[in-house]
């Protein structure tokens, strides 16, 4: 039988995270779920407090990285399919089932499409090309699932990559072929857009895409990323 692990990796994510670890066990069958791996990057905030609070939660401390906190949540999983959420990105209801049901018709990998929580025209739009099978339209937020094979087969995250670590590991599931979108809506956070303003943070994720396309490596994209984003 099919069991899904569940990571998320945080870093300061106390106001968002005891609602997330709330909504998926509401929304979940606790025979689907092996675990729910909460792995922290060294918060300083109540985070891994509001963590340890949850009986089901394996808290999980790491060094600072997505990437990082991601490849070590997985190698304590014990679960058939992994599941990798951001803490501000909220699947549907009965998201365990949906996955389950997609791996079994032999789709191994794949996403749930997204909607972010902003009525700004932009995010609409945004959210709304995320329904699409097309590469350009992938990232982290949408969360990813992935069959425990077939995750280790290939490696795991590329932990040179402090952000982007998304889009190069699902680069790799393209070009196998090996992507599903469940058309069923997952809710994303707009915070980042509403704190930088929505057309200067898009203009800096494409900066960040269009650098990574014309060869820009990891340190490359994290130096543009700390000057310009965070």
């Amino acid at each position: 039988m099919n069991k899904i692990s569940i990571i998320i990796p945080v870093l300061n994510e106390a106001e968002t995270l005891a609602k997330l670890l709330n909504h998926l066990i509401e929304s979940s069958s606790k025979e689907n779920i092996a675990e729910l791996i909460v792995v922290d990057g060294g918060s300083t905030d109540k985070t891994t407090a509001i963590a340890s609070k949850f009986e089901p939660v394996f808290l999980i401390t790491s060094g600072k990285g997505r990437a990082k906190q991601m490849n070590l949540g997985a190698k304590h999983t014990t679960g058939s399919i992994l599941y990798f959420l951001h803490a501000d990105s909220f699947p549907p209801k009965n998201f365990d089932k949906l996955i389950i049901n997609e791996v079994e018709k032999g789709n191994l990998s794949g996403c749930f499409k997204m909607r972010f929580d902003s009525n700004h025209w932009w995010m609409r739009l945004a959210g709304w090309l995320t329904r699409f099978n097309w590469i350009a339209c992938r990232g982290g937020d949408q969360s990813l699932f992935i069959t425990t094979s077939l995750f280790n087969s290939l490696g795991g995250y590329d932990e040179q990559y402090i952000i982007y670590e998304d889009n190069v590991f699902i680069k790799k599931l393209y070009a196998i072929r090996q992507f599903k979108v469940i058309q069923k809506d997952l809710i994303t956070s707009a915070r980042l857009y509403k704190r930088l303003g929505v057309w200067r943070l898009q203009y800096h994720f494409f900066r960040i895409h269009l650098k990574h396309w014309l060869g820009a490596n990891a340190y490359e994209l994290h130096s543009y990323y700390k000057k310009h984003i965070t």
